[in-house]
């Protein structure tokens, strides 16, 4: 984010109709958004970019749940492209503060025992050993950049703050369906519900907390964003009841008892000044999505 309201903003192709055109459409976009190209991988590719700019919003990392090469896939994008991105703020004496889009899979994963009387808040960290020994790649590439970004802008005295969403649900700006979305889409397909649990928010609350994490000038640390964590079972029941023609499965994956369920701290948040969309409403908006891009046809 420059001077004036302008957003530049970065793709790695700005010649994909499909990664652009959505962007460019945004109300306002012809005024003031500009699209530049740039690699994570690629050391100084934001450089000039970021030059100027007041704010600067890390958003991007690969969220892939099955992979061949997690460290070429997963790992390295988060990693290396986090601390590429805040290397080039360091170039930049105009960026004043950096929010950091990281996940609640940078917090809630480690032996800690958890019951639905748990509280996970923004105290507790994903430990790495853990996300390797459960071969959770992406969890454990959020955990590695998250982990990473703090200890470089605490060396090169940084103002960033972190925003840690679950699993984001909600309208889609891309034609594309992307991985979060997909639990809800295999649902309304009629798969049998996975053996998990999912804390869930919505896309609208979580860019509006990357706003006031910017905005306000007290906002520092970390900040979950979660409206609900729920199993899978629970997810499957509340869209056969938003839902009731759509061939919802009650069938589990597996025959193994449910995962269980824990709470995801909200008070950060809310002191920020987040208001959480009912998830209810998340997954009509979701579903409604779907429909109106022709992703599925009832």
């Amino acid at each position: 984010m420059s001077g004036e309201g302008k957003v530049v903003a970065t793709v790695r192709d700005p010649s994909n109709p499909k990664k652009v055109d959505h962007l460019l459409k945004l109300e306002g976009a012809k005024e003031r958004l500009q699209l530049f190209k740039a690699d994570l991988l690629e050391q100084g590719s934001f450089d000039s970019i970021i030059q100027g700019c007041h704010g600067v919003f890390h958003t991007a990392s690969p969220v892939l749940l099955v992979v061949d090469d997690p460290q070429a896939e997963l790992i390295d994008p988060a990693l290396k492209g986090t601390l590429n991105v805040l290397k080039s703020c360091v170039k930049s004496p105009s960026v004043k503060r950096v929010v950091l889009t990281s996940s609640t899979s940078a917090v809630a994963f480690n032996t800690r025992p958890k019951n639905p009387e748990v509280i996970v808040d923004e105290t507790w960290f994903s430990d790495p050993d853990f996300c390797r020994e459960s071969q959770l790649w992406y969890t454990l590439s959020k955990t590695l950049a998250e982990a990473a970004a703090w200890k470089f802008v605490n060396e090169n005295k940084i103002d960033m703050v972190v925003i840690n969403p679950a699993t984001v649900l909600g309208p889609l700006l891309q034609p594309e369906v992307n991985q979060s979305v997909k639990p809800v889409l295999n649902l309304i397909n009629g798969m049998p519900f996975p053996n998990n649990v999912l804390g869930l928010v919505n896309v609208k609350d979580v860019a509006n907390a990357h706003i006031l994490a910017y905005e306000i000038a007290s906002a520092s640390g970390r900040y979950c964003l979660a409206e609900r964590v729920i199993h899978c079972s629970e997810l499957a029941k509340i869209l056969h009841n938003l839902y009731p023609t759509f061939q919802i499965s009650d069938k589990c994956e597996n025959e193994e008892s449910y995962m269980t369920t824990y709470q995801i701290s909200k008070e950060r948040a809310i002191s920020l000044g987040t208001e959480f969309t009912p998830l209810e409403v998340s997954l009509k908006e979701t579903v409604e999505s779907f429909r109106e891009k022709k992703i599925v046809d009832f």
